[in-house]
């Protein structure tokens, strides 16, 4: 049996209100990847960890603060499935003081998500999933709109990280009608989901950014694929780059303009 989602939310609201609402004044270091990571991070991952496993040592723990080597052991050993957590996606916009972050939790069995938790400590938002069950934001069903055209939609773009050919084409030929992005994966998904974006595209999202995520929109009725139109989620610790909308329709319209405009 999975393990009850309410009582999972209640170990990760009860975390991050005590540690993400603090003001941040510590130390930030700047990784190998050029990502930042605080010591609210490494704070928050030990504890998660601590909690979950303390509640169901079955599973097995992948955080993003773990070393390469330590993420790889854990997927290897995971024989009844692993949590998959990012203690604060979004770090660099919360040690800059922009209230942009959340903590992202998926749990992963049979390498699939089969229950997803994004919680925003700042909007005291909770978005959560469960596979065949739904998605919710603070007890509210998610369900996808079917008005939206995606001339007159608001797209959520992550320039950064994608082909340059087509980052520039999205940059002055864009189908869309604005673009906005926040700087926080599991949150751009959530917002997906809920319908603030309605179309997304990401050019590299690691396991622990989208996990969660990706089910919670899956669930609220919207679709993603990878740029090369494979699923996004594997169970794996490589990158994967995002195409998304909030509905089957758009995401028709959305996925044949940008293979249209790759090369």
């Amino acid at each position: 049996m999975l393990p009850d989602i309410q009582s999972v939310r209640e170990i990760i609201v009860g975390i991050a209100r005590q540690e993400a609402l603090t003001t941040f004044s510590g130390v930030r270091e700047v990784k190998l990847d050029g990502s930042v990571v605080t010591e609210v991070d490494h704070r928050m991952q030990a504890r998660i960890q601590e909690a979950l496993r303390g509640r169901w040592p079955d599973y097995t723990f992948v955080g993003e603060e773990m070393s390469a080597q330590e993420q790889a052991r854990m997927l290897a050993e995971s024989e009844h499935g692993f949590w998959c957590v990012d203690p604060l996606d979004g770090t660099t916009n919360f040690a800059s003081g922009l209230p942009f972050f959340a903590v992202s939790l998926a749990l992963i069995v049979d390498g699939r998500p089969v229950l997803g938790l994004v919680y925003d400590p700042v909007r005291d938002e909770c978005f959560q999933a469960v596979a065949g069950a739904g998605a919710s934001l603070n007890d509210t069903h998610l369900h996808a709109s079917r008005e939206a055209e995606l001339r007159r939609s608001i797209a959520c773009v992550d320039f950064k990280r994608l082909p340059s050919h087509l980052a520039g084409q999205l940059a002055q030929a864009f189908p869309y009608m604005s673009q906005r992005n926040i700087g926080a994966s599991a949150l751009d998904w959530c917002w997906l989901a809920a319908g603030r974006f309605q179309v997304y595209i990401h050019g590299g999202q690691k396991l622990w950014d989208l996990a969660a995520g990706s089910l919670i929109l899956l669930e609220a009725g919207g679709c993603a694929a990878t740029l090369d139109g494979e699923a996004v989620f594997s169970p794996e610790l490589g990158p994967r780059s995002v195409v998304a909308a909030m509905n089957p329709e758009l995401f028709d319209a959305w996925k044949q303009w940008v293979d249209n405009n790759k090369e």
